[in-house]
């Protein structure tokens, strides 16, 4: 079994609208430990199973980025892959590019990678290529240029939060105001976090505006950093230690019990 770690932002800057119709941004990557879970057998060929939570919002299983994963990479024989949806989708999260990652560790464990896997994986989406490695790092770009960081974050207690509402991501970026609010600091990655922010919060806030009260419910628990993840709806926060972040996620399941929680550490 290889678990598809669930991706947040730390922080996210964005920078500029491109001519191609991307931004340019600048993103603190970290992970969770614990997200959608894989298993493959060898099989004639490819197949996928999907079940879980979540597996009804996934569109065509075989459509999917965990097929398209599979195609992308050179195997000697087929694999049925069976697809555990633990998170939620539009989430923020990552999910799909977590799932793709997941693959890439597998076919690496099992047969290598190609030489070109990082523009595979790029091609399979922008944050494909942090999620393949899963560690805290800096994407900037359209986040698929990567600049790994050395940790003091791993350990960290997380607790994600999603009021279950499905957020895409093109309406929340074609909200963003286009200032330019300037770049990720240096220095060590929860230095960088806690002087960072999240350029998409507002646009996505105004699309749904229970993010809002989702980010104020976190912050009410006393966290190191409470903030929306990519382009909503879920968001995170960050305890110094395990115990606040259980008092956290109890508080918030007992006021808001139609919410989604997940707790954990980062990596």
């Amino acid at each position: 079994m290889e678990t598809a770690y669930a991706k947040i932002n730390l922080a996210l800057h964005v920078r500029a609208r491109r001519e191609d119709g991307y931004h340019e941004l600048e993103s603190l990557f970290a992970f969770v430990d614990d997200g959608d879970r894989l298993t493959a057998t060898p099989a004639h060929r490819d197949a996928l199973d999907t079940f879980g939570e979540f597996a009804d919002r996934v569109d065509d299983p075989f459509g999917n980025i965990v097929a398209k994963a599979l195609t992308a990479l050179p195997r000697p024989r087929g694999w049925a892959m069976t697809l555990e949806k633990r998170l939620p989708v539009a989430a923020g999260l990552g999910g799909g590019s977590a799932d793709a990652g997941a693959v890439f560790r597998m076919v690496e464990r099992e047969h290598g990678l190609p030489a070109d896997w990082r523009r595979r994986a790029a091609k399979l989406g922008a944050d494909v290529p942090a999620c393949v490695a899963s560690r805290t790092c800096i994407g900037r770009g359209t986040g698929t240029e990567i600049e790994p960081l050395g940790g003091d974050i791993a350990g960290t207690p997380v607790l994600l939060v999603n009021p279950r509402v499905a957020m895409p991501t093109g309406p929340v970026f074609r909200g963003w105001d286009g200032c330019d609010r300037g770049a990720l600091t240096d220095g060590k990655p929860l230095d960088i976090a806690l002087a960072g922010r999240n350029d998409l919060e507002a646009p996505a806030i105004a699309l749904q505006p229970v993010i809002g009260d989702v980010l104020a419910s976190l912050d009410a628990t006393r966290p190191l950093l409470a903030r929306m993840s990519g382009s909503g709806a879920t968001c995170f926060a960050l305890f110094e230690e395990p115990d606040a972040l259980a008092a956290a996620q109890l508080q918030i399941v007992r006021r808001h019990p139609g919410w989604w929680t997940m707790a954990g550490r980062l990596r």
